[in-house]
């Protein structure tokens, strides 16, 4: 293996080398069942050329990723045709690759570990391919709460430098009432319940919430998501320039850039989707 680079090392696991994408699944009818539901919708603000590789933030995160799900995991918003010659990937845990039949279901529908070899896979193999990495993660999961736009960003560089380490031109993305659809009950910083949640993160990778949504009956409470509108914009690609060892001067200038162009797709559609004028977008 001497001399062979980041891009050339072969997985063996094939989660990490594409998966097995499956049109069949993809095309479920509960997928419109639930893309209905809320509704959830797409919006389009610029081509994706099928000649690049992109890297795409996913923001926010909320409890479920509702909209990043559907959109990109399904064909329930038409994103095949919405984004001819693109093939979306969804990175999510490590962990749930190592569950039988839940690695099958989540592989079959474009899912790929957000480990660095298996994006580094798809970013050097072929062109066409989207990689969403919904980089706020589990501490802006347990922030998830409705009449919030903050963001864990301030400090997440690494999807920069993978970006600039393949050339991958870089896609901003916000999922405008994703933090809508269910109430979360937030701990002191000091209370065990805290200590709990953050005990549980570490030792499995993901979060335990207390959270709660709509009942069955009218005006109960319960764990249906409220059946509110979920929109996805995806904002214009930032290309990237290809360096194999990006200073921490470069990473810093692309992630500066990548933040303003977020902010700047945010302010465009905010009043259009739910947010009213004075809303602000924060970064932590």
């Amino acid at each position: 293996m001497v001399g062979l680079t980041h891009t050339d090392t072969i997985p063996t696991d094939i989660s990490v080398s594409g998966g097995r994408r499956s049109t069949w699944v993809r095309n479920w009818y509960v997928w419109t069942q639930i893309r209905d539901y809320f509704p959830i919708t797409i919006l389009k603000t610029k081509d994706l050329s099928p000649e690049h590789n992109y890297l795409m933030g996913v923001h926010p995160h909320g409890l479920l990723t509702f909209g990043a799900f559907c959109n990109f995991c399904t064909e329930a918003t038409g994103f095949s045709k919405i984004f001819p010659g693109i093939t979306p990937h969804l990175a999510t845990l490590s962990w749930f690759f190592k569950i039988p039949l839940i690695r099958d279901y989540l592989m079959a529908k474009g899912v790929c570990s957000v480990s660095q070899p298996a994006i580094d896979y798809l970013l050097s193999h072929g062109t066409g391919n989207l990689v969403g990495i919904v980089v706020g993660g589990v501490g802006e999961a347990l922030q998830s709460v409705p009449n919030t736009t903050t963001l864990i960003l301030q400090k997440r560089k690494g999807f920069v430098r993978t970006a600039l380490q393949h050339g991958a031109h870089l896609v901003p993305t916000f999922t405008f009432g994703e933090t809508e659809v269910y109430e979360q009950v937030l701990f002191q910083k000091d209370s065990w319940m805290y200590k709990f949640q953050s005990c549980f993160r570490r030792l499995f990778g993901f979060y335990c919430c207390v959270f709660y949504g709509r009942g069955f009956s009218r005006g109960s409470a319960g764990l249906l998501p409220y059946p509110l509108p979920i929109t996805t914009v995806v904002g214009e690609p930032l290309p990237v320039p290809k360096i194999e060892k990006p200073s921490q001067e470069v990473v810093d200038k692309y992630h500066t850039l990548y933040m303003e162009a977020l902010h700047k797709l945010f302010d465009q559609h905010k009043t259009l989707l739910g947010c009213s004028k004075t809303q602000k977008l924060l970064f932590l």
